[in-house]
């Protein structure tokens, strides 16, 4: 979504409310985490005003938190109104929500400057079901800038983030190709096709395919093991970004999030030795 912080207007939206960025972001993890804690220890489905009551926050931002949580499948909803924990989490025992604030400390200072060099804002998600969650940001310095909020979720088939994950994730395009814009992607051989093409040049592009007026690269982020765990992302206006341009952007983020890989493999060989 475009924002407009000069005038703080969003096409289509509401205004957006002002955010502490960092400070923002880790709020929200934790918050999630501090939720899924409660979840744990309640014996009884937990309801909405259950939340707000134990975390003196509105029925409103109570019912986001637990519905973002269903989403990326770490909660789910239980008898009557109520939620408990979901299959996600009891797989893991929690440490792969945990590991996402590490996952964001580990990746905020790429972030950044991927924002320095670019002017435009920088995203990174995981893969939750058939989705991408946006876990971390950094927001562009332009009065005209993308904005994804924290904790928002969005296709895998037409983001940069999200055929990042399509292309070097263990996780299998989407069956519903949802139309989003007239340049979204929406046959399954044209996606495998950009799927290949992905592979081949290391990073994911969005071309309007999601936004309007939004141009997006990405590129993965993977562990010793050869895993993907995150995808990192460059987002701005179409105004800003051309064909060329979104190449570059593509190239540096490819080129970034491969010597974070190589300079955290160094890094844990250094602490094992």
């Amino acid at each position: 979504m475009l924002v407009n912080a000069a005038t703080n207007a969003v096409a289509g939206s509401p205004p957006p409310p002002a955010e502490g960025r960092t400070t923002r972001v880790l709020q929200s993890l934790q918050r999630g985490l501090a939720v899924l804690d409660f979840l744990a220890a309640s014996s009884e489905p937990v309801r909405t005003t259950d939340i707000a009551a134990r975390f003196d926050i509105d029925k409103a931002n109570a019912s986001r938190v637990l519905n973002t949580l269903v989403e990326a499948g770490y909660a789910e909803r239980g008898p009557g109104r109520g939620y408990r924990l979901g299959a996600k989490f009891r797989r893991t025992d929690g440490r792969l929500l945990e590991g996402l604030i590490a996952l964001r400390e580990a990746t905020h200072v790429l972030l950044q400057e991927l924002v320095d060099i670019s002017g435009e804002c920088a995203h990174m998600a995981v893969h939750v079901r058939d989705k991408v969650w946006y876990v971390d940001k950094v927001s562009s310095p332009q009065p005209l800038r993308v904005d994804h909020p924290v904790g928002a979720l969005a296709p895998l088939h037409c983001t940069a983030l999200g055929k990042a994950y399509l292309a070097f994730g263990q996780c299998a395009p989407p069956k519903d190709l949802t139309r989003h814009t007239e340049r979204t992607i929406v046959d399954p051989g044209r996606l495998d096709a950009e799927i290949v093409e992905t592979r081949r040049r290391g990073f994911a592009k969005d071309d309007e395919e999601f936004s309007p007026g939004v141009r997006c690269v990405a590129a993965p982020i993977f562990d010793d093991a050869g895993t993907m765990v995150a995808a990192i992302g460059l987002s701005g206006p179409t105004a800003r970004i051309d064909a060329s341009r979104l190449e570059d952007f593509g190239k540096l983020v490819r080129d970034r999030c491969s010597g974070l890989a190589t300079q955290n493999s160094a890094a844990r060989r250094r602490e094992r030795a």
